[in-house]
């Protein structure tokens, strides 16, 4: 059996990226992501639905994420599924998805005029970058 775990997504930042460093030094960021997704069920009638999902962001990428992302931002992101366990102060066992991201894009849809400050754009993680993270 083939195992994959890949994600592609496109949406608007819901926040600006936020920027912190592990004890090692090394920079991650948290992107906030809106994807809409349409669909019609069984009714006939047009629905939407907004999904909001964090991307964590890992070294030059994540610097040039706060750099040059903000609110409102159109991304498409490529990267991995991970889930991340932890518990809260009372005591509750709760459990989160995210995406570790591989690649970052700033994207331009289409009727729109922004474009990405220079320098901005794609970046992509080396096979080797993940080796200390965390978790």
């Amino acid at each position: 059996m083939i195992e994959l775990n890949k994600v592609f997504l496109a949406g608007r930042l819901t926040q600006d990226p936020e920027l912190r460093y592990i004890p090692s030094g090394v920079a991650v960021s948290t992107l906030r992501m809106a994807v809409n997704t349409t669909f019609f069920p069984r009714d006939g009638e047009k629905k939407e639905e907004v999904l909001y999902i964090d991307v964590i962001v890992w070294r030059k990428q994540a610097e040039a994420a706060v750099q040059y992302l903000h609110k409102g931002s159109p991304v498409f992101v490529e990267g991995r599924l991970q889930s991340r366990r932890w518990e809260t102060q009372d005591g509750q066992k709760r459990t989160s998805i995210e995406v570790q991201a591989d690649r970052v894009q700033y994207m331009e849809w289409a009727g729109e005029k922004s474009r990405p400050q220079e320098g901005a754009g794609s970046q992509q993680a080396s096979p080797d970058q993940n080796d200390d993270i965390p978790f």
